[in-house]
């Protein structure tokens, strides 16, 4: 889950990494007080997810408090790379004299952490990163250790801080660990970090990524979801714990095992290509245990859809037998009643694969096609999406 910038600065705050003064706005009255009770200088700064505000017009310097207003009546309602702005921070100015950059990350890759540090900070970082490598230092964090006070000596010196400003950057960079590792963070950015004219360090604008498989360990984390812009679609999924993202398309997915279900993403789009151009409407993994319940669950967030012409039941029975897939499905149609109200069409294969068949069979739901592959099933289920 990505975090707003005012999120994030509340994090920093909270593990006791410097930082201003913030105030969330979201009518440009709020703007104007928030600025009158922060006093001076301030920065409105659009609130979305996405790089470039500032080249878009979403972050102004005001010098007054009806500035702020004037500035945030602009920045409101704006359109940044398709994100819509509901909300400012109004920011504290600061005496900027140096700008740097540092991020601590899963490297996947290499199964650990990576810091990324520069002294040349509040630029794009790719592109800093392509145009001048050795302006970036990267240094691998062993997860057992972390960013102590001498893996934060090491990143300083590789990124070529001098050593009065070093020592001052060494605990912050300490605290912004701490907001990694505390917070089941896979991702912590700051650019710029700077360097005030009487030589403070500060954090000004950060990012964050929360781990969402950490969840049960941070309940508070709920707080900090955007409901706002968030698909109801998906919200009602995650209520049911479901893998579910929602696509452009006409043709709902259901799979067990995201593997498969990628797959079936595929062979769908290209089935659609002969049948008017029909597309995926979603990915959803219903896992190992496809019991009546996650299938009603499942077919009742699809079938919500208004796009969604057609079901594809996808299935390979493992763990999970292609019998109590197809008693979950026959379930499932019972329960949801007059709901279900879109062709299904169902490959089931791998265990008790006869025994599932048998089971639709014998079931005769009008709205079950059975179909023996999964290119055979795509086809049907993008066929019946462009009739409909």
């Amino acid at each position: 889950m990505d975090l707003f910038e005012y999120q994030a600065r509340d994090l920093f705050e909270a593990h006791g990494v410097p930082v201003l003064a913030g105030i969330v706005a979201q009518t440009p009255e709020e703007a104007k007080a928030a600025a009158e009770k922060i006093g001076g200088v301030v920065v409105v700064k659009a609130q979305v997810k996405v790089g470039g505000r500032g080249k878009a017009g979403g972050v102004k310097v005001a010098k007054t408090p009806d500035e702020a207003y004037e500035y945030a009546k602009q920045i409101l309602g704006m359109d940044i790379k398709g994100h819509t702005v509901n909300t400012v921070m109004i920011a504290q100015g600061a005496d900027i004299a140096e700008e740097y950059y540092f991020s601590v990350l899963l490297d996947r890759a290499n199964r650990n952490y990576l810091a990324m540090c520069s002294v040349e900070g509040g630029m794009e970082i790719e592109q800093l990163a392509v145009e001048r490598p050795e302006a970036l230092a990267k240094v691998a964090i062993d997860p057992l250790v972390g960013i102590d006070e001498a893996k934060a000596k090491e990143i300083v010196e590789v990124a070529g801080f001098d050593a009065e400003t070093g020592a001052k950057v060494v605990p912050v960079l300490v605290k912004l660990y701490d907001v990694f590792k505390g917070e089941d963070a896979t991702l912590v950015e700051v650019n710029p970090l700077v360097k005030t004219g009487a030589g403070d360090i500060l954090a000004l604008d950060g990012k964050v990524t929360l781990d969402e498989n950490a969840d049960f360990r941070h309940p508070r984390h709920a707080a900090l979801e955007d409901a706002a812009s968030t698909d109801p679609l998906e919200a009602k999924a995650k209520e049911s714990d479901l893998n579910y993202v929602k696509l452009d398309g006409e043709v709902g997915i259901i799979g067990n095992g995201a593997g498969l279900v990628m797959s079936t993403l595929d062979v769908v789009a290209y089935a659609g290509e002969k049948n008017g151009g029909v597309k995926p409407a979603n990915f959803l993994d219903i896992g190992g245990g496809a019991s009546a319940e996650v299938m009603a669950n499942g077919l009742d967030v699809i079938l919500g859809d208004p796009q969604v012409k057609s079901v594809f039941v996808n299935v390979f029975g493992g763990i999970t037998a292609c019998d109590e897939v197809a008693k979950g499905i026959v379930g499932a149609l019972a329960e949801l009643g007059s709901s279900a109200n879109k062709p299904l069409v169902v490959r089931l294969d791998g265990n008790k694969v006869e025994e599932g068949r048998k089971i639709l069979q014998d079931a005769n739901h009008p709205l079950v096609t059975l179909a023996a592959t999964m290119d055979e099933g795509a086809d049907k289920a993008a066929a019946l999406a462009n009739a409909n």
